[in-house]
């Protein structure tokens, strides 16, 4: 970070960059704001030699700044190209590039967008962990380097100090999981209201990927869902959301994985998991009564999710993200 603290981000725009995701860490970060209104992150545009760069839509970007951003980076985010739509002929990046990203400083956190996993992957930053790509792609990218574990379901993959997100809008998901990875969740769903998003999607890739377009049907599990959210601190079971979606368990547990991308159950444990996180976030209640508001009934309950899910307990989430305030 600079000397006023705020979180430095280098934005690499590579050669045929696809503009949309281009400007999604720019809107992201630079909307987040502390309680003085002052800027939560330095966002800045750079290429590997410091000229223009040509883009997906017909345009050229010139930046303002050259590969020496990244050396002053704490966050480097990589966007997709369109030259690896394909997949990355051989194994290895071009010079320039690679002398680039060689000015990375020890410690950098390193976001990846869609296809520009190929360029963490040729580096080997994905060696033996976890990741994640576009589904176009996946099995390109996992042939081409198999020691990676690709996760082709999901919308992003958060391994510590890389992380890798899926296609064009998972980018926006994966900035807006760093905001509440850094500030907490206060300040990541004002972002997102800012940008008119919401603040976390439901389910992955999955729901996305090509498929025979089903036979019409006006039957769909939405209501089911806003309902179940206001009563999230009540035990419900399946058979409660089918008979209030008015549909039999099967089908009922299949509609909802095609809209959601999920099934039922870990679906409504994951809005349990980010209303406690709220809740400690938020507000000084114990951990007891947290875990009652969210639905998870006891406080061992609540902390056996969370440390299965996010790996650390309620009162160390509540110490880490107090502190950010």
């Amino acid at each position: 970070m600079d000397r006023s603290g705020t979180h430095r981000v280098a934005v690499l725009a590579l050669d045929g960059v696809y503009a949309f995701e281009l400007g999604i860490p720019s809107r992201v970060f630079g909307t987040a704001r502390d309680e003085r209104q002052r800027p939560l992150y330095d966002v800045v545009v750079c290429t590997v030699d410091g000229r223009p760069v040509r883009t997906d839509s017909g345009f050229t970007v010139s930046a303002e700044h050259g590969p020496e951003a990244l050396e002053r980076a704490d966050t480097v985010v990589i966007p997709p190209t369109r030259d690896f739509d394909e997949g990355m002929a051989g194994d290895e990046l071009p010079e320039p590039v690679a002398a680039a990203l060689g000015r990375i400083g020890p410690g950098t956190r390193i976001v990846s967008f869609c296809n520009a996993s190929y360029v963490l992957a040729a580096l080997g930053l994905l060696d033996g962990r976890p990741a994640t790509t576009h589904w176009h792609v996946a099995e390109d990218f996992q042939r081409s380097f198999p020691r990676i574990k690709v996760d082709a379901d999901v919308l992003f993959v958060d391994d510590g100090d890389v992380l890798t997100a899926a296609g064009v809008a998972a980018g926006i998901d994966l900035c807006l999981h760093l905001v509440r990875r850094d500030h907490g969740s206060a300040v990541a769903n004002h972002v997102a209201r800012q940008c008119v998003v919401p603040p976390w999607r439901d389910g992955g890739q999955a729901q996305y990927i090509e498929r025979p377009v089903p036979e019409p049907t006006l039957a769909t599990t939405a209501a089911t869902r806003a309902w179940a959210l206001e009563r999230l601190q009540e035990p419900l079971s399946l058979g409660e959301l089918a008979a209030h979606a008015r549909m039999s368990l099967r089908t009922f547990t299949r509609r909802f994985q095609e809209e959601v991308g999920l099934p039922p159950g870990r679906w409504l444990t994951g809005q349990r998991l980010e209303l406690a996180r709220t809740l400690l976030e938020s507000s000084d209640l114990p951990v007891d009564v947290v875990a009652h508001r969210a639905g998870f009934g006891t406080g061992n309950s609540l902390r056996q999710h969370m440390r299965a899910v996010l790996g650390v307990s309620p009162a160390a989430y509540r110490r880490t993200f107090t502190a950010t305030r």
